[in-house]
């Protein structure tokens, strides 16, 4: 875990987000939060990682999410040298059949 993001705020933020239990409410929560380009690249970099892990090459990527080559190659460093963050909730969303892409 990154010790600078590690702060009170932060904390609360999570707190936050682990209060949300439907798709509706993290919508409300997540457009209130965020500008729409911010939603955006969140998103986009979680489907880079899905496609990733999906063995799609650089070029796939590119032209189906419209994600720089620097931003694949930044979540792939994440996916393969970061704190399976990915990883874990790759896991957990096969184990609960939800679509990765």
């Amino acid at each position: 875990m990154n010790k600078k993001i590690k702060t009170e705020a932060v904390d609360c933020l999570f707190d936050a987000v682990l209060c949300l239990k439907t798709r509706e409410e993290c919508y409300s929560f997540f457009e209130d939060l965020c500008t729409v380009n911010e939603l955006l690249s969140l998103s986009q970099r979680f489907e880079v990682a899905a496609m990733l892990k999906q063995h799609k090459t650089y070029l796939e990527i590119a032209e189906k999410t419209g994600a720089s080559t620097a931003t694949i190659s930044r979540v792939n460093r994440s996916l393969n040298y970061g704190n399976d963050g990915y990883e874990m909730i790759f896991e957990r969303m096969m184990n609960d059949e939800t679509p990765l892409s």
